[in-house]
């Protein structure tokens, strides 16, 4: 009687936020594509089933007049993240959030997003924590945009956000993961889902954040911004599934010497 093992693949296993449960780990930005219908063909491709969307910058119905968002990637097809992407104080960033959930008939899963200055665009987190608390008490569900200091992620999740996503880099910089070990830490110490948000910037960006444990990775501009849109959106759903499925698999420890793969232990001569 034979046995057949079952493997796991990074199809077995979903990503649960705020109570709902995704099978793709990879989460996509629309803006920055060069009009709707490459928005929609990328997203599509990633196979992404959140994506953000920029209040401030984007119509979903704000301007009849404009093309609306919504017709493009449906809600019903898609959870949309509503983001704060240009706040830079905690009143703008839950003004926005509170705009949001009036557009898209009450929906409360948000990004925030509250940001220190326009050169580095790195978070203020000060101002954030206080957009956070607000949030928070307001009924939002709350994914946070932060730096990736593990001490600030433990508090935004002890806060009650339902994700935290600290960067990789700073927006839109491609350099992809600089410091690995703080995120490493940050993902071993959290009990919600941690996202690498921001600095990704080809598809082996992604998949060594998912080789760290990390439960999934948000992008834009590494698709919106490549020479191919679409095929690098293809890409990056490849790499997302290829590093979860290297985590889960487990990589053998770094060794300064060799280790034969065929051993003369055991040979019969």
């Amino acid at each position: 009687m034979s046995t057949v093992m079952k493997h796991t693949t990074a199809n077995d296993d979903g990503l649960l936020i705020a109570g709902r449960l995704y099978t793709s780990r990879l989460l996509v930005g629309t803006g920055k594509y060069k009009d709707m219908d490459e928005t929609q063909r990328s997203v599509e491709a990633s196979g992404a089933e959140i994506v953000t969307v920029a209040i401030r910058r984007t119509n979903i119905g704000q301007d009849p007049k404009q093309p609306n968002l919504l017709d493009t990637l449906p809600m019903s097809k898609y959870t949309y993240l509503p983001n704060t992407a240009g706040c830079y104080s905690a009143e703008d960033a839950v003004r926005t959030c509170r705009l949001a959930r009036e557009l898209l008939d009450g929906h409360d899963l948000v990004k925030l997003e509250v940001l220190g200055d326009e050169k580095t665009l790195f978070p203020d987190i000060i101002q954030t924590l206080s957009a956070a608390e607000t949030l928070i008490k307001d009924g939002f569900k709350v994914m946070v945009y932060t730096n990736d200091d593990p001490i600030i992620a433990k508090r935004f999740e002890g806060m009650g956000c339902v994700a935290v996503m600290p960067l990789a880099a700073p927006i839109g910089s491609g350099l992809g993961i600089r410091n690995p070990y703080n995120i490493r830490t940050i993902v071993e110490n959290a009990t919600v889902p941690i996202l690498v948000d921001a600095g990704v910037g080809t598809a082996s960006d992604a998949a060594i954040a998912m080789e760290l444990g990390c439960d999934g990775v948000l992008m834009n501009t590494a698709i919106a911004g490549a020479k191919d849109p679409v095929l690098m959106a293809s890409a990056m759903k490849k790499a997302i599934e290829a590093g979860r499925e290297a985590f889960l698999a487990g990589r053998i420890p770094r060794k300064r010497f060799a280790s034969a793969s065929s051993p003369l232990d055991g040979t019969f001569f």
